[in-house]
């Protein structure tokens, strides 16, 4: 595989991420408000998403590379920290999505990722590759920003 295609490649697959996280946040948030308690929801979701990344870990072939007890303390303890994000975005989403609608949800969400993305880049924390800002990516980003905004505007 080129490094194009694998760029081209790359970019469909978070094209799709992109489009499941609103259905992902709507379809929690129905089945909060179903259940009448949004953190149900997330005990359920999480249930679901234990079982199937179980399920393709097994599919893969990849439970031998599974690591063990060791390997896991040796884990810099922050990186764990993206369980409990995890957890704290569909809370958040399957509450706040039916009292401000999924649009305005999503809209929030967009911009404190633009700004938390802009911040881990520039920095590379957690070991993300380090991208600076630029004047050229802040107007880039702002651009984004307002664009996120008149999309979601009511006319």
């Amino acid at each position: 595989m080129t490094y194009s295609n694998f760029i081209i490649g790359s970019g469909l697959l978070m094209l799709a991420a992109g489009f499941g996280i609103p259905m992902m946040a709507n379809l929690n948030a129905g089945l909060g408000t179903k259940l009448g308690n949004p953190l149900s929801a997330v005990v359920v979701l999480t249930g679901v998403t234990f079982l199937t990344s179980s399920l393709v870990l097994i599919a893969s072939g990849g439970v031998g590379d599974f690591p063990n007890i060791a390997q896991f303390k040796a884990i810099p303890k922050q990186y764990f920290l993206g369980g409990v994000l995890f957890v704290f975005y569909i809370s958040s989403i399957t509450w706040a999505a039916p009292k401000i609608g999924l649009g305005n949800a999503i809209f929030i969400v967009l911009l404190g990722q633009l700004s938390s993305a802009v911040v881990i880049d520039h920095f590379g924390l957690f070991g993300a590759i380090k991208s600076t800002i630029t004047p050229k990516r802040a107007l880039g980003l702002f651009v984004m920003a307002v664009g996120l905004y008149l999309a979601q505007k009511d006319v």
